[in-house]
């Protein structure tokens, strides 16, 4: 598998140019520095061949800051997994020590090293590139992440440092894979379950509160599980929300991940139980239609009592009572405690989502329910339903045929949908019905 890392200080444009390379904006770019934390990867082409890009943090030099201790363990561990290396300075600022620093550590990787000079917006400044050879490269490439140029003839060279023959197809039948993206608060555990489930410290983890902030997509395949992960940055209150940009960025690449994943587990930290932001954040999940599965976490730390499963049980479901119908687990990600059938649900989630029930088996099972229990009457005129069907859309939807649709109220819909969870496999799935006439 061909594998390129970009490298480089704080606030050279890693970001920028990871992006331009996977045509999309997938990490986050702001003017501050040390925005990217985790590492981040990505698929790109070029003349026909396929490779995966690795997005970094920026490295600095030792501190006792936790997060930038953490942040340049993940670039070392980039390093090792990448075939070549994007080593990326700044014209603008000219050659620093921190430059001069990295190049040295690069080298005792032996690994192939291109040196990309980024910020040439214009020809003013490419002269200044020059001062980059005291770094004791060959050659350099003049890049601008922001527009683009210079970025060919960079890739043309990265090209030349992968083994031939490998990764030549450009379109290749992948298989489709389940999303399961983790949501929640920020510090309830969610990027300590990822390290969990792949048993490495694949993403940066301390009691820093909205350490993660780009969604991190994971490909999967152990325990017998095969799925995409996505760890999310933690959604807070609009009150603290609007009080940063790069947070304010992060929530809605995580409402974005919700939007793509096929299954959302909300993450709930039983320190501190149930709060309005997790119904704002299960409303996102339902009103987008995603299976949803709420995990309780950090249950190791809950003083047990009697009964304190149910509890927290009915709490929860008070908080959701318009859709009560949700699997909940309770599990400890730091001791490793019911994370294997925790993983079983979700995945039996992303196979019920796309059920599809023959229409025959919906109204042989469902019409004579309705029969006995019809609609009640709405000004003298009794309401008949005669008919059902699911719809040919991705996620469960239904529609039911009836003389009089508009009179149906909200409760004898809910009867119907609770009636087709017992009957059909659609626990912790939000399904639509819908009425028209006949």
């Amino acid at each position: 598998m061909n594998v390129a890392a970009i490298i480089g200080r704080p606030n050279v444009g890693k970001s920028t140019l990871f992006n331009r390379l996977l045509r999309r904006r997938k990490a986050i770019v702001d003017i501050v520095s040390g925005v990217t934390r985790d590492r981040h990867y990505g698929e790109s082409y070029w003349n026909g061949v396929k490779f995966f890009i690795i997005d970094t943090g920026g490295y600095t030099l030792y501190s006792n800051n936790i997060i930038e201790e953490e942040m340049r363990k993940q670039i070392f561990i980039a390093i090792k997994e990448a075939n070549s290396i994007i080593f990326m300075v700044d014209v603008t600022t000219g050659l620093i020590d921190i430059d001069i620093e990295i190049a040295k550590i690069l080298r005792k990787e032996h690994k192939k090293i291109i040196l990309a000079v980024n910020k040439i917006d214009s020809t003013k400044n490419i002269y200044d590139a020059t001062y980059f050879y005291k770094l004791g490269f060959d050659k350099y490439f003049c890049i601008s992440s922001i527009n683009g140029s210079g970025t060919g003839d960079l890739l043309d060279e990265l090209l030349k440092t992968f083994p031939k023959g490998k990764d030549t197809q450009k379109n290749e039948s992948l298989p489709s894979l389940p999303k399961l993206a983790i949501v929640g608060r920020p510090n309830v555990g969610k990027s300590t379950l990822i390290n969990t489930l792949l048993m490495e410290n694949r993403n940066i983890v301390t009691n820093i509160p909205g350490t993660t902030r780009d969604p991190i997509n994971i490909n999967y395949n152990l325990f017998g599980f095969k799925c995409i992960l996505i760890d999310t940055a933690g959604i807070r209150k609009k009150s603290k929300l609007f009080n940063s940009n790069i947070e304010f960025y992060a929530v809605i690449r995580t409402i974005k991940s919700i939007e793509d994943a096929d299954v959302c587990l909300l993450m709930i930290d039983a320190t501190r139980g149930w709060e309005s932001t997790d119904t704002n954040i299960f409303n996102i999940i339902k009103n987008n239609n995603k299976g949803i599965l709420i995990i309780i976490n950090k249950w190791d730390l809950v003083e047990k009592k009697t009964d304190t499963n149910n509890l927290f049980k009915n709490i929860i479901k008070n908080k959701i009572s318009n859709f009560k119908d949700v699997p909940i687990f309770f599990i400890s990600s730091i001791n490793k405690k019911g994370i294997l059938p925790m993983m079983e649900a979700a995945m039996q989630l992303a196979e019920n989502r796309k059920l599809k029930i023959k229409t025959s088996v919906l109204n042989k099972t469902l019409l004579p329910i309705l029969q006995n229990t019809p609609p009640p009457s709405v000004k003298g005129k009794f309401i008949k339903i005669k008919y059902c069907t699911q719809l040919p859309t991705y996620t469960p939807q239904f529609v039911f045929f009836t003389n009089f649709p508009n009179y149906i109220k909200y409760s004898y819909k809910k009867f119907i949908e609770n009636k087709m969870r017992i009957f059909f496999k659609l626990k912790g799935i939000p399904i639509g019905i819908h009425f028209r006439k006949k």
